[in-house]
């Protein structure tokens, strides 16, 4: 990509509507949701895995919809700090277009609702096209990422069956109602880490996002 296609990639108009799911290193719900990032992370520091599905989006005239994004992601303290290492991967499925607003959108540079990444991300280990699958069976989602990344979330057992545990209004940047999950799977072999949360903190929330 050009230089002068890179500035007008950074100036489209995008938008995407659909959900995230995540899986972190805390084991009790992720303090960043409540605290905007403020707060230490539980182990002191973030280790997360999270997949994107985007049931619309474009950016500019490129049409997003219908395609999976991953996102790694290892943050060595509190959220707000900053010097995170993120590394992401986009559907296969993504042309070239697709793919390069995907990566201007999920490194930041595309601003917008992401644009925080230009801020806190101090190494942007790039984008890769690959498999992804996100998957919806009842209340359980699933992220796949060829080999490097197998992860299924779940809503935690509340008082009433018919609606899930969740935390509402907040500010978080990701999405305002965030559902409190946890893993059931979880593995991670790429870049150098090998990770395994079972059982730990995971959240779902459906994401509207847009820029610039």
């Amino acid at each position: 990509m050009t230089t002068i296609e890179t500035r007008k990639r950074r100036t489209e108009t995008w938008a995407i509507q659909g959900e995230l799911i995540l899986n972190c290193s805390c084991t009790v719900f992720c303090p960043c949701v409540v605290s905007l990032g403020n707060h230490p992370p539980t182990e002191g520091t973030c280790q997360a895995w999270a997949g994107v599905r985007i049931d619309r989006g474009h950016a500019g005239a490129t049409d997003l919809s219908g395609l999976n994004v991953a996102l790694l992601l290892d943050i060595p303290g509190e959220m707000s700090r900053g010097n995170w290492t993120v590394a992401a991967w986009i559907d296969e499925r993504a042309d070239d277009d697709a793919f390069g607003a995907l990566e201007e959108i999920f490194s930041g540079r595309a601003r917008g609702t992401t644009g925080l990444f230009s801020i806190l991300v101090s190494t942007f280990l790039g984008a890769e096209r690959a498999p992804v699958t996100y998957e919806t069976n009842g209340q359980r989602r699933r992220l796949t990422v060829g080999r490097k990344i197998t992860g299924e979330v779940e809503p935690i057992a509340g008082a009433d069956d018919s609606e899930p545990v969740m935390v509402t209004n907040t500010g978080y940047w990701m999405g305002a109602d965030v559902v409190v999950a946890q893993a059931t799977q979880s593995r991670v072999r790429a870049f150098g880490r090998v990770w395994n949360f079972v059982g730990r903190s995971a959240e779902i929330c459906s994401i509207d996002w847009s820029g610039p």
